[in-house]
């Protein structure tokens, strides 16, 4: 195991420590001992040489030297030599100059010094022997003692609990629930032990937690199957609702055609049995007219009765906003004799937008013509139009807004129903709202509708700021971005 490498690298870092350790406490009490012996024997070869100096002088002796002489024969400091001066008889203790220990006495018989040099190798191997054998010593119990905590402690209260420990998070990763707790019985009663509980209970813990995520899981299974299940009886029923507002769409509409009709044809055939009736009398230039007028009317209805019922996808190509608002306006105004209208085209010239050009143009067709007959062709109309985002989605925003008395509060939520317009007259066949609001949706956008209140504020507003009326806002997607779903469009 890698801890048993880091602990032999302390074991062997701690015995070179512990031994220099020793070196340096040692050595100065070491070198003390040695010095106070080599002393001893310096005064005793002294007392020695100074009872017989001619015999000694004779002889040779090991570890010691002996000379008599003045002082600068001798070569010792002067200081050493004048306390030996001022103290005949005694010995003087000082240093050679070879490092020996030397004894310096003043001989006042012979007017002489006498000096004797001692270096005890013997007692220096004994003194260092017994420094290397305390050192051994020590180290060898300290290697002991090392050698018992890996052989016996180390292995069953460390290597042993991490090896299992090791396991078990091994048995979790590879998924066996089995071997993933330690045994209680295997735990130490120390700190490693109290990790190992932590981790048991940890594990526990995370186990408990899955399995009730596990039943969370399975109830929110049950519950998508149960809400699955009500949608689909949600769907069910929206389609029936839809078949039932599709019949009731068909019943308002066929009222609607039957009024629509009826006056007409009553007029129409007021004149046919005025015909009948006499078919001498001549037609006057007047009644023809009014003859014709109906036709056409009868005409006008039943194209926007087509153009209602016409399902076919329109096509797709660039189209510029602002030249269709241009020719749009251009065929109202001929229509309609507009001269007191004012149209402020406020599109911008590079804006387009991805559609059929002439049903979008028969959008603005039919919302140009009411704004014109809202105002009783009186007012100003303004066409402005802006890119914007909304939910995500980028958009072209085109506003109509008239300065007309504005629509009725109560027709608002049901305009672009067909034949839900006040002003049935010869004018108008009420098909052109819904025919327009189908063709918006059928190039993915729609098409929205409020009144335009007066300004307020603390300033004085202006004419124009007082004027109410209708804006119309078409929502068509930009160029480029993406065509929303079916769904989307219905929740549009």
């Amino acid at each position: 195991m890698r801890i048993r490498k880091k602990l032999v690298i302390l074991h062997t870092g701690f015995s070179l420590a512990l031994a220099v350790i020793l070196l340096l406490a040692l050595r100065p009490a070491v070198r003390d001992l040695v010095r106070d012996t080599e002393e001893h024997e310096a005064r005793l070869a002294m007392a020695m040489f100074a009872a017989a100096p001619e015999e000694v002088l004779a002889r040779s002796f090991e570890g010691a030297v002996f000379r008599i002489g003045d002082g600068d024969a001798l070569g010792f400091d002067p200081r050493v030599l004048e306390a030996a001066t001022q103290r005949p008889g005694e010995v003087v203790i000082t240093q050679d100059a070879a490092g020996w220990v030397a004894g310096v006495r003043w001989d006042r018989a012979r007017g002489e010094f006498m000096a004797v040099s001692v270096r005890s190798d013997t007692a220096r191997a004994a003194v260092w022997r017994l420094y290397t054998l305390l050192t051994t010593a020590l180290l060898g119990v300290y290697f002991l003692i090392a050698l018992t905590l890996e052989a016996f402690v180390l292995p069953r209260q460390v290597y042993a609990p991490i090896r299992r420990l090791l396991h078990a998070d091994s048995a979790v990763q590879e998924g066996r629930r089995d071997e993933e707790l330690i045994d209680e019985g295997l735990i130490p009663a120390d700190e490693l032990g109290e990790i190992m509980r932590s981790r048991n209970e940890s594990i526990v813990k995370l186990r408990r937690q899955e399995k009730a995520l596990a039943h969370a899981l399975d109830q929110l299974e049950v519950v998508a199957m149960e809400l699955k299940r009500k949608n689909h009886l949600l769907e069910t029923a929206k389609r029936n609702l839809a078949d039932q507002d599709r019949l009731a769409s068909l019943g308002m509409m066929s009222a609607g055609i039957a009024h629509e009709l009826n006056t007409p044809l009553a007029v129409l055939k007021g004149e046919v049995e005025r015909i009948a009736h006499d078919p001498a009398d001549a037609i006057d230039p007047q009644r023809a007219a009014l003859m014709l007028r109906v036709v056409q009317r009868l005409e006008r209805l039943s194209e926007s009765l087509l153009d209602f019922a016409r399902v076919r996808p329109p096509s797709r190509e660039p189209a510029p906003v602002r030249a269709l608002v241009e020719e749009s306006w251009a065929l109202v105004s001929i229509d309609r004799g507009l001269r007191d209208v004012e149209l402020h085209n406020r599109v911008p010239e590079s804006l387009e937008v991805r559609g059929d050009p002439d049903r979008l143009g028969q959008v603005f067709v039919n919302l140009l013509r009411n704004a014109a007959d809202a105002m009783d062709g009186r007012g100003r109309i303004v066409v402005s139009a802006e890119e914007t985002e909304r939910d995500g989605r980028r958009w072209v925003s085109i506003s109509v807004a008239d300065s007309g008395p504005g629509i009725d509060p109560e027709v608002l939520p049901r305009l672009f129903e067909p034949f839900a317009t006040t002003r049935l007259d010869d004018r108008g066949t009420g098909l052109g709202l819904a025919v327009s609001e189908g063709i918006i949706r059928e190039h993915g956008g729609v098409i929205l509708v409020r009144n335009a209140g007066p300004t307020t504020g603390t300033k004085p507003a202006s004419d124009a700021d007082q004027r109410t009326g209708a804006i119309f806002e078409i929502m068509l997607p930009a160029e480029g971005a993406d065509r929303p779903t079916p769904a989307q469009e219905h929740d549009a």
